[in-house]
């Protein structure tokens, strides 16, 4: 069964007329706009990681917006492109979390974790060259929100990791008596020294996985 295909017959959103249409939505937009990113790329979070198979889910808002960087994951570029400063804050908290500061050589593609059963899951799908935030109110989150909760209510075990206030408003849709969620500040320079440093949620969530039996993932 093709990935997507799981997704959909577990939260019905993904499979109605909605979901769709604003597919079409952002494809005829294509026509005027440069948007991130490409078609192919757009549910590659869901392609990658299945339904079944989700462990951690870490949630991003929109998609990076120059040129080469969005691939469908949160905080993920591919390889060969400039690290993006949140991304290297989490790479360098997870060298002090996780390998006591003698980590391996990262790689910006984060699709190792995708396959791992981590669901880099950005709230909107797709953003305008060179405007942050510009497809924020285009009807992705009515879609975004149904997957998170939905992970909620039909799965069990999963790490929830909120990065930042607009991530940490949907923990209203997280039952968390079910589920592991830890919250920080954003990775951004702008917060990362006011509590994502040190937050060690990436040793949380394995200590967690491991606690229910689930396999912990190699960052």
């Amino acid at each position: 069964m093709h990935p997507v295909h799981n997704w959909r017959e577990n939260v019905s959103i993904l499979g109605d007329p909605y979901a769709e249409t604003l597919l079409h939505t952002v494809e005829s937009l294509r026509e005027t706009q440069t948007i991130y990113p490409q078609q192919t790329d757009l549910l590659r979070a869901l392609e990658l990681t299945p339904f079944d198979r989700v462990s951690v889910v870490i949630l991003g808002q929109d998609p990076y917006h120059g040129e080469g960087q969005a691939h469908g994951l949160a905080f993920s570029v591919p390889d060969g492109i400039k690290v993006p400063p949140s991304l290297r804050n989490i790479f360098k908290e997870i060298a002090a979390d996780v390998y006591a500061d003698n980590p391996p050589a990262f790689s910006t593609d984060l699709s190792r974790w995708s396959s791992q059963g981590v669901l880099l899951l950005n709230a909107t799908l797709t953003v305008e060259a060179g405007k942050a935030g510009s497809h924020q109110k285009l009807g992705w989150q009515k879609i975004t929100d149904a997957i998170i909760e939905t992970l909620s209510r039909r799965r069990s075990h999963i790490a929830f990791m909120l990065w930042g206030a607009h991530a940490q408003s949907k923990r209203a849709l997280i039952d968390d008596r079910r589920h592991l969620v830890l919250e920080s500040v954003h990775p951004s320079p702008l917060s990362a020294y006011r509590g994502f440093f040190g937050c060690r949620h990436f040793s949380r969530t394995n200590t967690y996985l491991q606690a229910k039996r689930r396999t912990p993932v190699i960052w």
